[in-house]
């Protein structure tokens, strides 16, 4: 309906009209969410994780050199014992590195800690490409100790970056920078697999491209500044306090002005400070916690299922598995797909993780690698699923796409939420330890268990683990979308397992209509 005259008129002059909603106050993002303080946050994420590409490098390189390393035609050469020991060793190291990790994060931080993981690699890269060419013994040793090394470094990778987000980073922007560790693995892999296609003949020259790689990945983390939340817990409160303004988009002052940074440095001092002021426990005395050993028992178990679930067989033994398989194409082509189909999945996992949440994403995950695994079992035993053109390429691809969305990143995402800042560190460590075991145990028994059982029923196998996986998550994995990480603390502590998304689902329900 239109208004009157008498309406808009008032003694011959307009009535003032007031427009719904412009009484209200202008909002305005949160300081840490506006465009210079993600541009910084996103900045240091990306620095951190340059280095990290050196895990995934670890990961693939047996799948691009082994069929040199067995080449009998070589001066020096492996036996089929000492292969699948240059494939698994660095698994068996990197609980090391994971324990290794908890350490460093506390007592010297967590830049420094990316510091030593990067001088680590550099040493054992060096030692690859100067393996011995006369002494079959000697060549042996070099290639273990060199891969031993790396495997300290893949451990000592996993936790440190995905800390460093997490810490740094506001809720709204957290998932996507934790990702940064799960991208930049998933780059390393496909970079060498990349490499690997065209250089299939010489495993010094592609360790040596990624030593000098890695000395770039050094320098990058040379200008990183230290995490807030650490400097703070070592009462280092001026260069906190530079650390939180920045990250926030401020300039780098040891004075906070702006009242959002405050208020949550605040939060942070007076976190710290409660927990200061309580008795301190031994690590296995705070495992005693709900806190603490709930996450750690689902996280140490959701590691076991990624690896119990051929993730990093396919990774490692990618061309030996495509030729099994009975892929017709090329299968350093094969792998080069499998690399490049992670690396793009893993992409926008934040938002896929921000939109979906981490449990829907772990059984949409879970529940088509289990698909994927049964139809390369079903093409060896079935004449009619042996007649579909590429399906063999489309189930192994499909299947690393599927682990991607959940499954291969989740752990290392969550474990950067999960753990309270008091455990973080020496957490952290014992968990990619225990995962890191598991995965040695697989890689180190896949090659006698296929000649045991056949290839098909060890596709069998995977995607039994993975249907057992998608009950695990249902049952057991808490939702920590869009929670601070003293919200998922206090989660634990409750043991409310209730999302706020659940929440207000219920609410939705139960609200009475309105009269």
């Amino acid at each position: 309906m239109g208004l009157t005259e008498e309406e808009l008129h008032t003694n011959g002059h307009l009535k003032p009209q007031i427009i719904s909603g412009m009484d209200r106050p202008l909002q305005t993002k949160p300081l840490g969410e506006q465009p210079r303080a993600v541009r910084r946050q996103a900045i240091a994420v990306i620095l951190a994780n340059v280095g990290v590409l050196s895990t995934g490098m670890t990961l693939a390189i047996p799948t691009v050199t082994l069929d040199q390393l067995k080449d009998e035609t070589e001066p020096v050469h492996l036996n089929g014992t000492q292969a699948s020991w240059f494939a698994s060793v660095n698994a068996l190291a990197a609980p090391l590195g994971g324990l290794l990790s908890g350490v460093l994060l506390d007592r010297i931080g967590r830049k420094r800690t990316l510091v030593v993981l990067n001088i680590l690699n550099i040493a054992a890269w060096i030692l690859l490409a100067t393996a011995s060419q006369t002494d079959s013994h000697s060549f042996f040793w070099q290639l273990i100790v060199s891969r031993f090394i790396l495997g300290i470094g893949m451990g000592l990778a996993s936790a440190p970056p995905g800390v460093y987000a997490a810490e740094i980073s506001v809720p709204r922007t957290r998932g996507s920078l934790i990702l940064g560790t799960s991208i930049s693995v998933a780059g390393g892999i496909t970079i060498l697999y990349g490499i690997g296609f065209f250089i299939r003949d010489d495993f010094r020259l592609i360790a040596l491209i990624c030593c000098g790689y890695q000395l770039v990945a050094l320098l990058c983390v040379l200008p990183l500044p230290e995490s807030h939340c650490w400097l703070l817990a070592k009462k280092r409160l001026a260069e906190a306090k530079k650390s939180l303004n920045y990250f926030r988009g401020l300039e780098k002052s040891p004075h906070i002005t702006h009242p959002q940074v405050l208020e949550e440095f605040q939060v942070l001092q007076k976190s710290l400070q409660l927990r200061d002021a309580e008795e301190k426990p031994s690590f296995l005395r705070s495992m005693r916690l709900p806190e603490v050993h709930k996450p750690l028992l689902i996280l140490m178990s959701l590691f076991a299922f990624q690896q119990l679930t051929g993730i990093f067989v396919v990774i490692v033994y990618a061309v030996q598995i495509s030729l099994e398989a009975g892929i017709s194409i090329d299968p350093f082509m094969c792998a080069l797909l499998i690399g490049l189909a992670r690396l793009v999945t893993t992409c926008p996992m934040g938002y896929v993780l921000e939109a979906w949440g981490r449990r829907r994403a772990g059984i949409i995950s879970t529940l088509g690698m289990c698909a994927c695994m049964f139809l390369l079992a079903g093409h060896s035993w079935s004449n009619l699923l042996r007649d579909v053109p590429y399906l063999p390429v489309v189930a192994i691809v499909g299947f690393i796409i599927l682990s991607t969305l959940g499954l291969y990143t989740l752990p290392f995402f969550m474990i950067s939420e999960l753990f309270p800042q008091k455990v973080r560190g020496p957490a952290s460590g014992l968990t990619v330890a225990v995962g890191m075991f598991i995965s040695f145990l697989c890689l180190k028994t896949f090659p006698d268990l296929k000649e045991a059982i056949g290839m098909s029923k060890c596709f069998v196998f995977f995607g039994v683990m993975s249907l057992l996986a998608m009950i695990f998550i249902y049952w057991a994995l808490p939702e920590t979308r869009r929670r601070t990480l003293l919200e998922i603390e206090e989660q634990f502590r409750s043991g409310n397992r209730r999302a706020p998304a659940d929440v207000e689902m219920q609410e939705v329900f139960v609200r009475k209509p309105e009269q």
